[in-house]
């Protein structure tokens, strides 16, 4: 009997021993996967333009990612968009929410410079609207972005604007938002379309007014630096220059006519960047 019980236990830890392995596996095959679907259409993608001539369009550096109206309902699931920015999304948002909702809109105009994923431009636009903004202006290179953004803003429709137009290059007219939001857009713009960004930002605020720029940072903790850089040299080629030659902070110091803040979160790896025009 005692032999019985022995084998049946010798059983059940290499049942629980073959569980434990398969679900190593599975997950490990899951990220594999899920890895390489970010990469074809992120840096990949670049790769093969880089091959031909679309690369010389304004919209070479904008992924299929958020360019093809089924990938980006497959992706814009707020769990996903969450995981991505180490579940840091909604505090992000809620600084920028908590910029906008201590300042008088009142009759004054909103830019969101760029489409993101999740709910910040809902969050965004209900903070606008309720500090008294007389309009909010999306403005975005890519129409199924802006496409998808009207699906989410049912409510403000009467108080919302798309407008088709590039943030590097802007047509609209100069001077005449009083507040701009840009969030994670420059870490995947070129190194001098990201000067060319924060040059058109600035121009597009009226005296006084403020640029709320969300993105990521240079890491406190070696670990995360070690990972943050490895993420970035696989998916964005264009993120590290964040870290040092193209820092928002020192870039705005640079332009002048700024005056700005910065808070960063989850041990430096994200910054919420808050520049008033002079």
């Amino acid at each position: 009997m005692r032999n019985l019980f022995g084998r049946r236990s010798n059983f059940q830890k290499a049942c629980m021993g073959s569980w434990m392995m398969n679900l190593v596996v599975g997950l490990f095959v899951l990220l594999a996967l899920t890895g390489l679907f970010f990469f074809v259409l992120t840096r990949g993608a670049l790769l093969v333009r880089g091959l031909s001539s679309a690369q010389n369009s304004a919209k070479s550096h904008v992924y299929p990612l958020y360019s093809e109206m089924r990938l980006i309902k497959l992706v814009d699931f707020q769990p996903i968009i969450a995981a991505i920015l180490l579940f840091q999304y909604s505090t992000l948002v809620s600084k920028i929410v908590t910029g906008l909702g201590a300042t008088d809109l009142k009759n004054k105009k909103v830019l969101i410079t760029s489409c993101a994923f999740g709910n910040v431009i809902p969050r965004v636009v209900d903070a606008a609207v309720q500090s008294g903004a007389e309009q909010v202006l999306i403005a975005d290179i890519i129409p199924n972005e802006l496409d998808h953004a009207r699906s989410k803003l049912g409510a403000y429709q009467d108080k919302v604007a798309f407008v088709e137009d590039n943030a590097t290059a802007m047509r609209l007219q100069a001077g005449g938002a009083d507040a701009n939001i840009i969030f994670f857009l420059l870490h995947e713009l070129p190194h001098p379309l990201k000067i060319q960004a924060l040059s058109e930002a600035g121009r597009m605020l009226a005296p006084g007014g403020k640029l709320y720029l969300a993105e990521f940072h240079r890491p406190e903790l070696p670990i995360l630096r070690l990972l943050s850089w490895t993420y970035f040299k696989v998916f964005e080629p264009f993120g590290l220059a964040l870290w040092d030659t193209h820092d928002p902070v020192n870039c705005l110091t640079e332009m002048g006519g700024w005056r700005c803040e910065r808070s960063t979160y989850f041990f430096g790896n994200f910054q919420v960047v808050t520049a008033t025009r002079l």
